[in-house]
């Protein structure tokens, strides 16, 4: 009896009876339980090199974006707002979602020549995000006096996190975490 009650706690576990955990498969348990918050994040440092490259990927409980800069030291402000404005113009930048994330780099896309560092295929869909949990859109919203604007559409108002990494080389990446869930 007692290895069918195991049993049945394991495949209620292995299945997310509970709700709050996952198994990949690999084998190790995600717990996707998240205090990040879906206020301003900030960070004041600003820098003459580059952005390079903008590029998403989805985890088991958030969907990443990641802004390659040439350079270490960008900063950024990151928020939630009810619509995303071009750079210089002021012109409303559309985008697919619930939500929509206001993403500053204070770091421009181009070179100290003025030509451009960062060249998008397509301004409205910088990185496909088809499939994704919670991302709908990535949209360049311009760069001007230094700084870097994109338009980051999401499924609904969800807790984000911001950082950045240095590297690869002498670069660095500002990265954004938005949680699939509360």
């Amino acid at each position: 009896m007692k290895k069918v009650w195991r049993f049945i706690a394991a495949a209620v576990l292995l299945t997310g009876g509970l709700g709050v955990v996952s198994a990949p498969a690999n084998g190790a348990t995600v717990s996707c339980s998240v205090d990040w918050g879906s206020l301003t994040k900030t960070q004041q440092h600003s820098t003459t090199a580059a952005l390079t490259n903008v590029r998403t990927g989805h985890h088991d409980c958030f969907d990443r974006l990641v802004i390659d800069i040439s350079g270490k030291g960008a900063g950024y402000s990151v928020s939630y707002v009810s619509a995303v404005h071009q750079e210089g113009s002021g012109l409303v930048v559309p985008l697919r979602g619930g939500a929509f994330l206001n993403v500053v780099l204070r770091a421009p896309a181009y070179t100290s020549t003025g030509a451009s560092s960062y060249n998008p295929i397509n301004r409205k869909e910088l990185t496909s995000v088809l499939g994704y949990q919670t991302f709908r859109q990535v949209a360049f919203a311009g760069s001007f006096e230094g700084q870097t604007t994109l338009g980051l559409g999401v499924r609904a108002r969800l807790p984000f996190r911001v950082f950045t990494l240095d590297g690869p080389g002498a670069g660095s990446r500002v990265v954004i975490d938005v949680a699939h869930r509360w």
